[in-house]
């Protein structure tokens, strides 16, 4: 992939402050922050919610600023799109795994050591854009191959929350509905 330089590019090697919360309440509790609420979320809805989603995407990217952080603790705009990205290709994966295994556990993934290993703030945001799409598109079409009652197969993560395909597909949309909003506030001093 290309990397930035030169001009506008600024605060790239600043450390992030981990996401330590537990986001899993989502699943059954309206997102006060971002609007989002679960109870709007069905099955026959989740794919047109996260091709909704992505076409938020394109004008994040087009920002002349899009290397910029708000603030040295925000991921700027490219950051939060690589991450995006990459969000859904570990949902697509899990949810493949969930339709193929019985129960299985998810591989943990650091989402701030892969921002960091992978150059988030470096890319090229045209090769971003193109791969959102792409992986949130994939992501749909899983999440669209999933019938009956195969949306309340199972799976979990290591610390032991558990979830069904209905309800990984509601903490997917969430995250990437919470990380559009995330890139449409200005963070203030104390964040």
């Amino acid at each position: 992939m290309g990397r930035l330089s030169g001009p506008g590019v600024h605060n790239l090697r600043v450390s992030i402050e981990p996401d330590t919360k537990d986001w899993t309440w989502v699943v059954d509790e309206p997102c006060d922050a971002c609007g989002f609420d679960p109870a709007e979320v069905t099955s026959q809805t989740l794919v047109d919610l996260l091709h909704e989603n992505t076409r938020g995407w394109y004008d994040v990217l087009a920002d002349a600023d899009f290397a910029v952080r708000p603030a040295p603790h925000v991921w700027s705009r490219l950051e939060y799109s690589c991450h995006v990205r990459d969000v859904h290709r570990l949902f697509a994966e899990r949810v493949r795994l969930m339709l193929d295994r019985d129960d299985p556990e998810f591989a943990n993934w650091d989402q701030d050591a892969t921002a960091e290993e992978e150059d988030y703030g470096l890319q090229d945001p045209g090769a971003v854009g193109t791969a959102l799409v792409e992986r949130a598109a994939e992501a749909a079409a899983v999440y669209a191959s999933v019938t009956g009652d195969r949306w309340q197969r199972t799976g979990r993560r290591s610390n032991g929350s558990a979830f069904t395909v209905e309800t990984i597909g509601r903490y997917h949309l969430h995250d990437v509905v919470h990380h559009l909003w995330d890139v449409s506030i200005t963070p203030s001093a104390e964040d």
